[in-house]
């Protein structure tokens, strides 16, 4: 499909690029020389929020006009969903371009510690899991209440079947990891430090889920926000978080559709999709040129 040398340099295999001199690698687990991240304003951070709000209160109209069992409105809703997934990427692609040519690495879409990310990422989980059912059962909560997708499109029928896995466990984990981490965190994070940056972006990862979960479950979103920010700036990568994401998604959707033994299929094959369409966009965006020196010195040491 691709090149090998592009699937080298910008797939999960690329390397990361090399902290500046003089920053403490076990403070930060991502390389710091950042060029075009950097730059980032926070100021365009509210621009983004702004931009996704309207494109989440659209969504939820658009769910909220279906009537009736038609195949064509149910196609056209799923279709306005998909694209209204994609959105928030051009959004954010747009307001780094005004900043300066970004990169795959600017977003984190670079290659993560394997080992560090697997172990990471089966903690944040674990841990993740039993706060939420502690919640739920504190509060005496339905866990498959009031979750507006598959409420309102229902769990019957191929097509909403393809809609739901489309929208839900790979189109999601993709935009959100990309905009909320890969942009708003990475913002933050740069003006203010990690962790306000971290529980900042994480408050407004739960406010665009509001109308579409329970009000009871911000807390749980909140905590899935600051975590995979942490996640994020601990394996200095946007993949683990994307893979992560994917899994936590499908595993109640499936059980939603009421799925048994097609559940670890949805898991494994949500997970890979989700990943790709990452890969593919850090093909798009590819990598920057070294102008300087010292850059190019760095960018021999990665290669080699």
């Amino acid at each position: 499909m691709f090149s090998a040398r592009l699937g080298s340099r910008y797939a999960l295999g690329v390397p990361a690029d090399p902290p500046a001199a003089g920053v403490d690698q076990q403070q930060l687990g991502e390389p710091s020389r950042a060029r075009g991240a950097a730059a980032w304003k926070p100021w365009t951070v509210g621009l983004a929020f702004i931009g996704i709000l309207g494109l989440v209160l659209t969504g939820r109209a658009i769910v909220g006009t279906r009537s009736g069992d038609g195949e064509g409105s149910l196609l056209a809703i799923g279709i306005a969903l998909i694209l209204l997934e994609l959105a928030p990427i051009g959004l954010v692609l747009l307001l780094a371009y005004k900043q300066g040519r970004p990169t795959a690495a600017d977003f984190g879409l670079r290659r993560p510690p394997l080992g560090r990310s697997i172990g990471l990422a089966v903690a944040f989980w674990i841990g993740l899991t039993a706060v939420t059912i502690l919640w739920v059962a504190a509060l005496g909560l339905d866990d498959d209440e009031g979750q507006a997708l598959t409420e309102r499109l229902g769990t019957e029928g191929t097509l909403t079947v393809v809609i739901l896995i489309a929208v839900v466990t790979i189109l999601a984990p993709v935009e959100e990891e990309f905009l909320f981490r890969g942009y708003i965190f990475r913002t933050l994070r740069n003006w203010r430090g990690v962790w306000p940056a971290a529980i900042a972006t994480g408050g407004l990862f739960a406010a665009t889920h509001i109308g579409w979960l329970p009000i009871a479950f911000m807390v749980p979103i909140l905590l899935i926000g600051i975590g995979l920010c942490l996640l994020y700036h601990w394996t200095g990568s946007l993949y683990p978080g994307i893979a992560l994401h994917a899994f936590n998604n499908s595993i109640p959707l499936g059980t939603a559709l009421n799925w048994s033994w097609q559940i670890p299929v949805l898991i494994v094959g949500s997970t890979l999709a989700a990943l790709t369409i990452a890969w593919l966009l850090a093909l798009l965006l590819g990598d920057r040129s070294p102008r300087s020196g010292e850059e190019r010195r760095e960018a021999v040491t990665v290669r080699a």
